[in-house]
C-alpha cells in the first residue's frame, strides 16, 4: 500500500482546496453546491461509481421536483452539472488512503491533494447475491430498495431474498402493490424481530420459502424468472416473478477510513451533531453513516447539512 509521506507537502499548489468531498452520489453532489456557492474551493472526487447507486436504477419516482419522475443517470448528471456550475473540480478518481491525523487533510488517489476540510460522502453498496442475471437484470427487476422501485411491480408476483428486519420490510412494502410476494431464506427460522414476523406471519400476499436459494435470475429483456434451489432437498424450480429484491444486507465504503474515524461494528460511520466525524474538520454525508434511511432525498438533505457545517467550522477558523 502506498503510504503518504507527512513531512511533504503536493508540488502543484493547485492541489490544495478549502473542501474535499469524497463520493458523487447525492450527498456528496448537494454538498459541493452549497460549498461552491459559500465560495470555498471545492473538489470533488467521484469514487469507483460516479453519481452513486442512482446511477444504475432506471425511473426515479419520489424525489421531489420530478412529477412525471426522471431516469436515475439523468438526475445525477444533473446536479453534477449544478455543482460544476458553480465552481466545484470534479474528478473522476477514487480516494486510495487518506491522511487525517495532520492538518491539513492529505487524500491520495492517482495524485495528492490537501484540504482545509473533508466530506466524505462514499455511500454504502448493497450486498449481492453474486449469481447469474444479477448484473445483467439490474434496473430491469433486480432491485435492492422497495422503497424505490416497488410501484414499478404493480400486480406482479414478487421474489425478495433475506430473512432479517430488512427484508421482512421490503416485503411488507411490496405487498402494497405486488399480486404476492414469496420471501426466500437459506435458513428455516427468520432473524427480524417478533413483531415484524407477526406482521410478515399474517399478511395473506406473503409466502416463505425455507432453507432455499436463489441459482439463477432469467428473461428476456426483464426478470421474468429465478431458479431457486432447496438445500435440504436439493430440489430445483424455476419460478416465474415480475421482479426480484434482494434484501441482505449493505456494505459502508469505509475500509480506507479504518484507524482514520470513528467506525461502528458495522462499519458505517460514527457521527455527532448530524455530520460531524470524531475528526475536528472531517464530516460525514449520506449512506455512509445512516444505515436506516437510505433514500436520495435523505442523502441530498444530509449533504447540505455537511456542507453547512463545513462553512461554518472553516469560518471560525
Amino acid at each position: 500500500m502506498m503510504v503518504l509521506d507527512t513531512e511533504s507537502k503536493p508540488k502543484d499548489t493547485n492541489n490544495r482546496y478549502d473542501v474535499i468531498i469524497l463520493g458523487s452520489g447525492p450527498a456528496g453532489l448537494t454538498a459541493a453546491i452549497y460549498t461552491s456557492r459559500a465560495r470555498l474551493k471545492t473538489l470533488i472526487l467521484s469514487g469507483n461509481l460516479p453519481g452513486g447507486q442512482l446511477m444504475t436504477t432506471s425511473d426515479v419516482e419520489n424525489f421531489p421536483g420530478f412529477p412525471n419522475g426522471i431516469l436515475g443517470p439523468q438526475l445525477m448528471l444533473n446536479m453534477r452539472e449544478q455543482a460544476s456550475k458553480f465552481g466545484a473540480n470534479i474528478i473522476d478518481d477514487m480516494a486510495i488512503q487518506v491522511d487525517f491525523m495532520h492538518k491539513p487533510f492529505r487524500i491520495l488517489s492517482s495524485e495528492e491533494y490537501e484540504a482545509d476540510a473533508v466530506i466524505i460522502a462514499t455511500g454504502a453498496s448493497p450486498r449481492k447475491l453474486g449469481v447469474s442475471g444479477e448484473e445483467k437484470f439490474g434496473g430491469k427487476g433486480v432491485s435492492y430498495c422497495a422503497t424505490c422501485d416497488g410501484p414499478f411491480f404493480k400486480g406482479q408476483d414478487i421474489i425478495v431474498v433475506g430473512g432479517g428486519d430488512s427484508a421482512i420490510e421490503e416485503a411488507l412494502f411490496l405487498t402494497k402493490f405486488a399480486k404476492s410476494v414469496q420471501v426466500v431464506h437459506r435458513r428455516d427460522k427468520l432473524k427480524a424481530s417478533k413483531i415484524m414476523q407477526d406482521h410478515a406471519f399474517n399478511n395473506p400476499k406473503i409466502s416463505f420459502r425455507w432453507n432455499t436459494v436463489v441459482r439463477e435470475i432469467e428473461g428476456d429483456s426483464k426478470v421474468e424468472s429465478v431458479t431457486l434451489n432447496n438445500l435440504q432437498s436439493n430440489e430445483v424450480e424455476k419460478v416465474k416473478c415480475g421482479a426480484i429484491f434482494i434484501a441482505i444486507g449493505h456494505e459502508p465504503n469505509t475500509s480506507i477510513f479504518k484507524g482514520q474515524i470513528e467506525l461502528d461494528e458495522q462499519g458505517y460511520i460514527k457521527v455527532r451533531d448530524q455530520t460531524k466525524t470524531n475528526i475536528d474538520g472531517v464530516f460525514a454525508a449520506g449512506d455512509v453513516h445512516d444505515s436506516r434511511y437510505r433514500q436520495a432525498i435523505t442523502a441530498a438533505g444530509l449533504g447540505c447539512m455537511a456542507a453547512l457545517d463545513v462553512e461554518k467550522y472553516l469560518r471560525s477558523r
